[in-house]
Formats: structure tokens, C-alpha cells, sequence
């Protein structure tokens, strides 16, 4: 072999041995990687948590409903005439039969006075000739025309009676008047809104329901309103009436409630919310709605779980497990547990989107998720 060719052969077995050592190296490297991840676990995650209990619930439905007064008009002039004199103010309330507005009849009286002077004569005369015919001293048929003459001469004054009974408005029935914007001496014309009248002492409140809710609701039920204007309080009431028909558009059942209302603080107009209590309470394995993650194949919650080994503080391992649960009523922040949940079981109620099955757990309870059964808006 020539010397040429030797150094040809060493260089090459060289380059060999050269890219064994770096495969080696490498195919070394990715073993160590993979063995140190796969001794490390899963990365530890920060949660808060809370031990499921059992809560009592009070089975409701709600809906919002429009208030309506008991009765409630606008009274609007029957006839033509100027304004004589206004008897009330603006809010004030009234009784049935009071005076509210009156305007000038002088004319309709003097009317009525003269169509009850043409009456007194016709009926004195039919008079006279009832004593006549009594003799034969005429005929039938002129006793016959004065008793028609005298009957409708009392007609026109009953005609004209009420004529002058239209332009004094009375209270049609108790309540409050609104505002007064009539003034003695304006002239008003047939039809022409005068005033309203309100009672609010008890008041109405309409409201609707789904169909599938046909079989709990029954007249006499008792309700809970409350109003966005007082809202720490409530107002009790009972179903007076249920539609007998089911709109075709929205498929509700439209609902009367009555409701006491002794202060009149609650005006018509107004919208509400309306609570109705469905039987005796019940007890529910209660969680916060965070706390449940729902999924197309089902709703999940995850349980800290203690293990039997510890951690560097000789403390017992917690690690995070994933459990199916069946859910059911909500209300505010809360969520019944029906199937799926045992009473004393700690429940992860925040953070559980970075989890897993195995994940090991660091328990903080400083921040808890809302779990108010009836929450309220934050004001800023």
C-alpha cells in the first residue's frame, strides 16, 4: 500500500469514528432529556378550593312583569265648555264621587229651567183634560195627545239634566289624580283629556311564563315583586288570573298577579321582577358556577385529591382528579350538584382550565369565586 493510500484509509476511518462518537453523542443526550422530564411530573398549579356542602333551596320561577294600576283612567270631557273651576291638585288623592272639575253651565241650567216650566204646564194640562175626558167633556184623542206632550217635556228635562250633569267631572272611583294642567277658564273641547285618576293601593303586575310551567302555576299562588326603584324591597302578592290561552308567537302564558302596595310607592308603568315559591324547600349539593366545566360529552368538575406521598415539607401530595357530575337548578353564582358528588369532597372552584388528571395542586383560598344566591351589580 502506498503511503498516498494509507493516509487516505486512516483519514477516512477517522471521519468514521468521528460521526459515531457525535450520533452516540446525541442519541446520549436525548435519552438523559426525556428520562429527567419524564422523573419531574407534571408542573405544580396554583387553585382555590372549597369543600361541597349541602345548602337548602327554595324551587322559584321568575319573570319580569309591567305594573298596572288597579283602575287607572284619563278623564277626558263629554262635552264642549269653558272651565269654571278645578277642585284638585296635581297628586292629590280622591275619593269616589268627588268633584274634580267644573265647567260653566249657567246656560244648560237656564235651559233646564225653562224645559221644566214647559213640562210643569204639559203635565197640568194633561191633568186637566184627564178630569175632562172623565166627563166626555172631549175627546180621546185630545187627552191622549197632552199625555204624550207632557211625557216629552219630561224627557227633555231629563235630556237636558244630563247635559248639565256632563260638565261637573266626578271621581269615577278612589285614587290619586296626576298632573293638572286645566286652568279655570280654558276652553275645552269634546273628547279632550282633562286629568288621569290612578289607584295604586293594590296594584297589578302583568307578566308571562313558559307553557312548560302550565302545571305549578294556579290562582292564589303567592308571589314576590321587587322594582329596580326600591330594590331592598319586596312586595307580596297572590295570582289572580291565568290566560286560558297560550300566545302562538312566544308560547308564554300571560299571568295577573295582585299586590298590596299600602305606601303607593310603586307606580303604574313601572317593570318588575317577579319570584314565585314552588313547594317546600328542598336540600341541593350546592358549588359555585365556576367551578363547573361543561363540555359537549358533559359537565366536569376536579376534586383535590390527598395522595399517599408527600412533598418536600413532608406534606401530603394533592393532586387534581377529573369527575363527571349531572347539574341542575342555578341561582346567582350557585349551581346544584344532582349525581356525580358526595357531601365533604373538596371541590377546585377556580383555575381548574390548566389542569389535568394527576396535576399536582397548590392550594390559595385568599380569592374565592363569587357563590351569593343572590348577587347584586357592583356600583362604581
Amino acid at each position: 500500500m502506498t503511503p498516498l493510500r494509507r493516509r487516505m484509509t486512516v483519514m477516512m476511518i477517522s471521519v468514521f469514528i468521528l460521526l459515531g462518537l457525535l450520533v452516540g453523542f446525541n442519541t446520549l443526550k436525548t435519552a438523559l432529556i426525556t428520562y429527567f422530564i419524564s422523573s419531574m411530573g407534571l408542573p405544580p398549579a396554583t387553585v382555590s378550593t372549597m369543600v361541597a356542602e349541602e345548602d337548602e333551596w327554595q324551587p322559584t320561577l321568575s319573570s319580569v312583569g309591567n305594573i298596572r294600576a288597579f283602575r287607572g283612567v284619563d278623564l277626558s270631557a263629554e262635552t264642549g265648555g269653558a272651565v269654571l273651576n278645578v277642585f284638585v291638585k296635581s297628586g292629590m288623592d280622591v275619593k269616589k264621587g268627588d268633584l274634580l272639575i267644573q265647567l260653566n253651565d249657567a246656560a244648560d241650567i237656564a235651559q233646564l229651567n225653562s224645559f221644566k216650566a214647559m213640562a210643569d204646564l204639559a203635565k197640568v194640562i194633561n191633568e186637566r183634560d184627564k178630569q175632562q175626558l172623565a166627563i166626555q167633556a172631549i175627546s180621546k184623542n185630545v187627552f191622549d195627545t197632552s199625555a204624550a206632550d207632557a211625557k216629552s217635556k219630561a224627557a227633555q228635562v231629563e235630556q237636558q239634566a244630563a247635559l248639565v250633569a256632563k260638565k261637573s267631572m266626578h271621581a269615577p272611583f278612589s285614587g290619586r289624580v296626576g298632573i293638572i294642567a286645566i286652568n279655570p277658564g280654558q276652553y275645552v273641547n269634546a273628547g279632550d283629556k282633562m286629568l288621569t285618576l290612578q289607584t295604586l293601593d293594590p296594584i297589578f303586575v302583568d307578566f308571562t311564563l313558559p307553557q312548560s310551567t302550565a302545571g305549578m302555576i294556579q290562582v292564589g299562588q303567592e308571589i314576590e315583586m321587587k322594582t329596580d326603584a326600591f330594590k331592598d324591597a319586596g312586595f307580596k302578592g297572590k295570582i289572580t288570573a291565568v290566560s286560558p290561552k297560550v300566545e302562538l308567537n312566544t308560547r308564554n302564558m300571560q299571568i295577573e298577579a295582585m299586590v298590596s302596595n299600602p305606601d303607593k310607592k310603586v307606580l303604574p308603568g313601572m317593570f318588575a321582577n317577579v319570584t314565585i315559591n314552588l313547594g317546600d324547600r328542598v336540600k341541593y349539593l350546592t358549588l359555585p358556577q365556576t367551578a363547573i366545566t361543561y363540555n359537549p360529552y358533559g359537565s366536569t368538575v376536579f376534586i383535590a385529591r390527598k395522595t399517599d406521598r408527600m412533598d418536600k415539607q413532608g406534606k401530603p401530595l394533592i393532586e387534581a382528579e377529573q369527575v363527571f357530575v349531572t347539574t341542575g337548578l342555578t341561582r346567582g353564582d350557585q349551581v346544584a350538584i344532582v349525581k356525580g358528588l358526595e357531601p365533604g369532597v373538596m371541590v377546585v372552584t377556580s383555575g381548574q382550565l390548566k389542569l389535568k388528571n394527576g396535576t399536582p395542586l397548590i392550594i390559595n383560598n385568599k380569592v374565592q369565586p363569587g357563590f351569593n344566591p343572590n348577587p347584586k351589580p357592583q356600583e362604581q
